[in-house]
């Protein structure tokens, strides 16, 4: 149902969000048990699921307060969808590194749907809704940074089971699966400028495609270099990912906004993963891949903060795509 007030997005965010901690609920429970046996991942992840059920229930708060309930179908596709990733990472062989890097990604997407909720909050003049959206935000940052502090030992527990011999080829996949997920940026930001919805956001999409294309080169080079290719069934299915990706968004009544919150979440996804590269790359002794993911690294941070800071923009584009006042 399209909002037909300031007030009724207010409370669709405050579902929208119930929904992600949902998601969070089902990949916190989970994650301590997927850690390699790292005490300090299990603390990280075991502490911020107390913190993530505090979330859900000042979300469920604020609704109630405002005479509203948690969406059931949007909350069950929620945890299912955790359950999901959770059955995904338990299969793979490189679990911490790849617990981490969704988990890093998944904060600063639940960070960026809190910075759209106190925004809008703001402007809507609930100032209790702005004060939970805010404490939210500030937290799910925090965790964020603190995923980031332990990448290093993620690597470790990703490669804990390795022999030395074993770093070349894991080294490999590092690269292919950097180069996947590059694939699946290069449809994303094709597709961003026509959904932007704003020339900045228009232009930011636009400008880090060029670099993207750059990365995805850079990357497949220094996989010829070191006697591997991109695997080609990683690239298609994450360039089909994305192509679902975009079908989604553009169904969407809110969709800059909801875009903009999804890249800034990407790009930390692709932080996540050049971190993991580079520390595979140090324990192999690969300067010259070390040199690259330092390289790609700063150009995604940039992208990052830059798609953060025209978070507005992409809620102004929202209201106006739906015919609501800015105020």
């Amino acid at each position: 149902m399209t909002p037909e007030t300031l007030q009724d997005q207010l409370t669709k965010y405050l579902t929208d969000v119930h929904s992600i901690e949902q998601q969070a609920l089902a990949q916190m429970k989970a994650a301590p048990n997927l850690t390699g046996g790292d005490p300090e991942l299990a603390h990280a992840f075991s502490d911020h699921l107390r913190e993530t059920e505090q979330h859900e229930a000042l979300v469920a708060g604020r609704l109630e307060a405002r005479g509203a309930k948690p969406a059931p179908v949007k909350d069950l596709v929620g945890a299912l969808t955790g359950k999901g990733f959770v059955a995904f990472a338990a299969s793979q062989p490189d679990t911490p590194g790849k617990l981490a890097a969704h988990a890093y990604s998944y904060e600063h997407l639940e960070e960026a749907a809190y910075i759209l909720l106190r925004l809008l909050a703001e402007r809507v003049g609930d100032g209790d809704t702005t004060r939970v959206a805010g404490q939210i935000e500030r937290q799910e940052h925090a965790m964020g940074e603190r995923i980031e502090r332990l990448f290093d030992r993620a690597v470790d527990g990703a490669l804990r089971e390795l022999s030395p011999d074993d770093l070349d080829e894991q080294l490999g996949k590092y690269l292919a699966d950097a180069h996947a997920i590059e694939e699946q940026a290069i449809q994303l930001l094709q597709k961003g400028p026509a959904l932007a919805g704003d020339p900045e956001l228009a232009t930011a999409y636009s400008e880090h495609l060029a670099e993207t294309e750059e990365h995805a080169r850079l990357v497949e080079q220094r996989l010829k270099d070191t006697g591997g290719s991109p695997s080609r069934l990683k690239d298609a299915a994450l360039r089909l990912g994305a192509l679902n990706w975009g079908a989604f968004f553009a169904a969407q009544p809110d969709t800059p906004a909801k875009l903009a919150a999804f890249a800034y979440a990407f790009e930390h996804l692709e932080i996540a993963g050049y971190e993991l590269l580079r520390g595979v790359a140090e324990r192999a002794g690969d300067g010259q891949t070390v040199e690259l993911a330092d390289r790609i690294l700063g150009e995604e941070r940039a992208a990052a903060a830059r798609i953060e800071s025209l978070l507005p923009r992409g809620l102004d584009a929202s209201l106006h795509e739906q015919s609501l006042p800015a105020r």
